[in-house]
């Protein structure tokens, strides 16, 4: 079983015909749906054919309750607190499955206090997976403290150059050397902020040009790409069930569809 703490929001993804033309329409195929970069990772991993679980945050409007049943529907074991307050919700505009930018709303995602950890949530599990996402707000962040604390072994993505930033990105490299994370992933840019990471695997994703691990390139599956929102976090769930095969043939199904979740 591997535990991932985070979010679990709504997914709004937006692909847009051409340039947003102001003050008027822009035709665009548009998909909503459950997401959240954990709950991602969590559904990727059950729909591989691993168990996982998910703590989270949740809130009290009715899009919590539709975040909920989909997952369960998927198979994740979801566990965690009710918070009187919304669900997030992530706008992201994606361009033909190349690239893609995300507005984002995290609702009662990050209020998931330490405190309102139970010990059951933690049975079972033999690893966590935190995105950097977790560790960046509080209280949230304690939450993912105490609960990296009491698992034998720990993954984390880098998540968002944004998100670094703003935490800082010396004071996350801290953070990771006080957590040694057996593997950490992160795109390009990510893993350029934060540099050599010793005592962990960093897993760079290279979009459309595969991954470098273990010293080497390794090229992505081919695919027809329609959305690339969620490919990384498909990536996360394959590599931590299979190595860095699973990871590529997750990616190559999560960016010829729309959305994140499988």
């Amino acid at each position: 079983m591997i535990c991932v703490l985070g979010d679990a929001n709504l997914d709004v993804i937006v692909c847009p015909s051409g340039p947003v033309a102001e003050e008027t329409d822009t035709p665009s195929r548009i998909s909503a749906g459950v997401g959240g970069q954990a709950a991602n990772v969590a559904a990727w991993i059950t729909a591989l054919g691993g168990r996982a679980r998910l703590i989270a945050a949740r809130g009290t409007d009715p899009a919590s309750r539709l975040v909920a049943d989909d997952l369960a529907r998927r198979g994740v074991d979801l566990a965690g607190p009710v918070i009187d307050g919304r669900t997030g919700i992530v706008v992201s505009l994606s361009d033909g499955g190349v690239s893609r930018s995300m507005l984002t709303d995290r609702g009662v995602g990050p209020l998931l206090d330490a405190g309102a950890l139970a010990d059951e949530w933690l049975d079972g599990c033999t690893s966590l997976h935190l995105p950097a996402y977790s560790l960046v707000r509080e209280p949230v962040a304690g939450a993912a403290m105490a609960v990296a604390r009491r698992l034998p072994r720990l993954s984390i993505d880098l998540s968002s150059t944004a998100a670094l930033a703003t935490y800082g990105v010396d004071r996350f490299r801290g953070l990771l050397a006080r957590l040694s994370p057996q593997v950490v992933f992160g795109n390009e840019a990510e893993a350029a902020l934060v540099g050599d990471l010793p005592g962990s695997d960093l897993v760079v994703k290279l979009g459309p040009g595969g991954v470098r691990a273990g010293g080497r390139v390794h090229a992505a599956w081919p695919t027809r790409a329609v959305d690339s929102t969620g490919a990384g976090d498909a990536f996360a769930a394959g590599y931590l069930l299979g190595g860095v095969p699973l990871g590529l043939e997750a990616a190559a199904r999560a960016v010829a569809q729309m959305g994140a979740m499988p």
